[in-house]
């Protein structure tokens, strides 16, 4: 079927048409990853999440970030993704993988999957794409801190690839560690970035207490963003 590439240039990332044009373009330039590879996410991933462990992986695109975690001993990987044409070529690349399966979806309506389908879910970029802003902690929080998720937050900040330290500078703390936050779950007023890009790792962890929703009438992330 003739696609109209010349979406790709509309840059709607809500949109299945742009990611579906943009995937058909750079169809030759094989696998991207958003932000960071595997390598570098690896010790966070295996810090909160079991090989055994039912992973969701929403926004999969054509990243190879799965791959690289069935190598690791990850044994059940979902992943979805709103471009059927990046589905279908996942589908076709990973056949014979049976720890990686594919399902075209919508991010933003995941009703297929009954409650409690997945142990973990990994998310690399979809919420910056929906949103259309780069996630740092004062326009992301105010979004996934609240009470209606009962999520306990623990923020990580790693710098972006190739980044290179000033010569005599030195790390003022371990990338490996969370960052201390304030009760508003931002970074404290006197924090630097080591890097002015840096990338941010935000892990919600379910707290198993009940959380009274008597007087919380809206869910946050519904209005054109994301749900889980």
């Amino acid at each position: 079927m003739f696609r109209d590439v010349s979406a790709c240039n509309t840059y709607n990332y809500g949109d299945a048409l742009y990611w579906d044009a943009r995937y058909i373009q750079e169809a030759k330039c094989g696998s991207f990853d958003w932000y960071q590879r595997y390598s570098a996410l690896r010790p966070f991933i295996r810090k909160y999440i079991s090989p055994s462990s039912r992973v969701l992986m929403v926004g999969c695109g054509n990243a190879v970030i799965s791959e690289d975690m069935v190598k690791d001993g990850f044994e059940d990987i979902m992943n979805i993704d709103i471009s059927s044409i990046a589905i279908e070529m996942m589908r076709k690349k990973y056949e014979d993988v049976p720890q990686l399966k594919y399902m075209q979806m919508d991010v933003r309506d995941m009703s297929f999957f009954p409650d409690d389908s997945f142990d973990s879910v990994i998310d690399k970029g979809t919420l910056d794409s929906l949103m259309i802003t780069y996630g740092d902690p004062t326009v992301r929080m105010p979004h996934i801190n609240q009470p209606v998720y009962n999520w306990k937050i623990e923020l990580y900040i790693i710098p972006r690839p190739g980044f290179q330290r000033p010569t005599g500078s030195t790390a003022s703390r371990s990338h490996l560690e969370p960052v201390p936050l304030t009760e508003k779950c931002l970074l404290p007023a006197d924090y630097v970035l080591e890097d002015p890009d840096s990338h941010f790792i935000y892990v919600c962890k379910k707290i198993d207490e009940p959380v009274d929703l008597s007087d919380i009438s809206t869910n946050p992330l519904t209005d054109g963003e994301m749900q889980r």
